[in-house]
């Protein structure tokens, strides 16, 4: 079975029933921020422009529901005390409301992440201004306030539009804490600027031409004398030598120590030597993703790998298992990937599932079920019928994830097109066409067929395919073969509409068109895979 999972459905009944016990070394969570925002996945077409296409991929709002009050009602009844005081003083102070709606839904939550925590672990809570005071009163009281590790600070933009009455908002926050004290830290640098260089190692070494610079040796509190070669020399009032008599013996042997003119030893250090600059808790060096940029796939919300890589880097080791419980188009698990890490990642959209799933064939070549296990999505025609059941447009994902088609106008949110997914070849050179995908989970007739002859012709779509949960009828079939057929400049010949069960797809997603296919924005491969080549839509 392998280490790394990927789940749909709601977290909480995932982390109930699916994690163990102190079995996460590290989480990393940037859930809704409560904007009262519906954030939509926005397209591009494979010749760059900008697609009409969109899907709303969350909506980030939450109320106060018959739901939200049981929640409440089994906080109280079964979290520690503390907890229960907290959330009664929140109800009484912030109200019924959809902020107590959101606190409501991070408490219940963020009790599961703590139990899943190893004693050495750590949790990275991303969100800005909007919760982060409330968060942050939520996390002290279920992690304790002396596990308090950092706010950090991410500037994720330099320029942010002018605003009317307040300060341009260029930020968000990062809440850091840990489950113990003997949680995994590695400290993180970034190279020196030139302005540092220049004011910290501004001798240069005339036999060698090394730069270096000269360094404190002292340190606040009181400390005891200490031998510089034939010199015993105390430490200024109030200041200790940093190093002990062996290290100074050692480092006067390696020419380290230099004295100045008023007899100050000093630490001789050299640029090579140096880490870098210590990161701080304010981060300035990692911007969001611009619309340009190759690791862009268009999901909202999507952050750079880099912040994502700095949190792994520094909260854990190879080897080590990484949580994302809103997981959306993946970055914490690619990540994790390329770092070596084994991750879990959970998402309530199959929409985000399926990006996913493109994103690390196209970064490492991985594949489901062989490398990596996804849990919640179905795997037969019961599984199918229970998810139609549930959300026909879940389904309709899934469904356009079985060929690799992406998903298009999402019916929430305008007319109804007759298109829900698009299929991209590429049959001759500089020479993109589409297939038009239509997903049915209910009852299907001739009609429908009919109609997807209609809107082919509307967008000039060389091929239909129709995908059905049900069988389709002979009168289907008959209209499909009178459409006639697609003829390749290979010379082969392809149906022009294809009706392709769900069942059929589960066992065979291969579709009758021609073989290079263009579907999802690719992500920029791994250094692993980085000879593979790739068209960036």
């Amino acid at each position: 079975m392998p280490d790394n999972k990927l789940y749909y459905g709601d977290n909480l009944p995932i982390l109930r029933n699916y994690i163990k016990d102190e079995s996460v070394d590290l989480i990393y969570l940037d859930p809704p921020f409560n904007s009262k925002a519906n954030y939509n996945v926005l397209f591009k077409e494979p010749t760059g422009e900008q697609s009409q296409a969109q899907i709303t991929a969350f909506e980030d709002t939450w109320h106060w529901t018959e739901e939200t009050e049981r929640t409440f009602q089994e906080i109280i009844d079964t979290a520690p005390p503390a907890v229960v005081e907290m959330m009664i003083s929140f109800r009484k102070f912030v109200g019924i409301n959809d902020m107590m709606g959101y606190l409501t839904m991070m408490t219940i939550r963020l009790l599961e992440l703590k139990r899943v925590l190893k004693d050495k672990g750590s949790i990275y809570l991303h969100c800005d201004p909007t919760a982060s005071h409330y968060l942050k009163i939520v996390l002290d009281t279920i992690f304790g306030i002396r596990m308090f590790r950092n706010e950090l600070i991410w500037q994720r933009t330099q320029v942010a539009k002018r605003q009317s009455g307040f300060f341009g908002k260029v930020h968000d926050v990062i809440l850091f804490y840990t489950k113990s004290e003997k949680a995994v830290f590695n400290e993180q640098f970034t190279p020196y600027k030139e302005s540092y260089i220049s004011s910290h190692y501004n001798k240069i070494e005339p036999e060698t031409e090394r730069r270096y610079g000269l360094w404190d040796l002292t340190q606040t509190g009181q400390g005891v004398e200490r031998k510089f070669g034939d010199r015993v020399l105390n430490p200024p009032t109030g200041k200790h030598w940093i190093y002990t008599q062996e290290n100074i013996d050692k480092l006067l042997d390696e020419g380290r120590i230099v004295f100045t003119k008023t007899g100050m030893p000093r630490l001789k250090r050299y640029l090579e030597q140096g880490k870098g600059e210590y990161v701080q808790d304010i981060w300035t060096d990692i911007f969001d993703i611009n619309a340009v940029a190759r690791e862009r796939l268009g999901y909202p919300t999507q952050k750079p790998i880099s912040l994502l890589e700095r949190i792994i880097k520094t909260s854990s080791h190879q080897g080590h298992i990484v949580l994302d419980p809103f997981c959306g188009c993946g970055t914490t698990i690619t990540a994790s990937e390329q770092l070596k890490r084994k991750w879990i990642g959970i998402d309530i959209t199959h929409l985000a599932i399926n990006l996913i799933k493109w994103r690390l064939k196209d970064m490492f070549g991985l594949y489901p079920k062989k490398d990596y296990e996804i849990i919640g999505e179905p795997e037969d025609l019961t599984g199918a019928r229970e998810l139609a059941s549930q959300n026909r447009y879940q389904f309709q994902w899934w469904a356009l994830s079985l060929i690799n088609a992406r998903p298009y106008q999402d019916k929430k949110m305008g007319s109804d097109t007759g298109i829900d997914g698009l299929l991209y070849f590429q049959d001759e050179k500089d020479k993109i066409q589409r297939a038009i995908v239509q997903v049915k989970s209910g009852h299907v007739s001739v009609t429908q067929i009919r109609d997807l002859g209609h809107v082919m012709d509307r967008e000039k779509a060389e091929i239909g395919i129709f995908i059905t949960l049900e069988e389709p009828t002979k009168p289907m079939l008959k209209e499909a073969v009178q459409k006639g057929f697609y003829k390749s400049i290979t010379g082969a010949q392809y149906p022009k509409i294809q009706i392709k069960t769900i069942e059929e797809l589960l066992k065979d997603n291969r579709l009758n068109i021609p073989s290079r296919h263009l579907s999802h924005k690719v992500a920029e491969p791994s250094s692993k895979k980085a000879s593979q080549i790739r068209m960036d839509f």
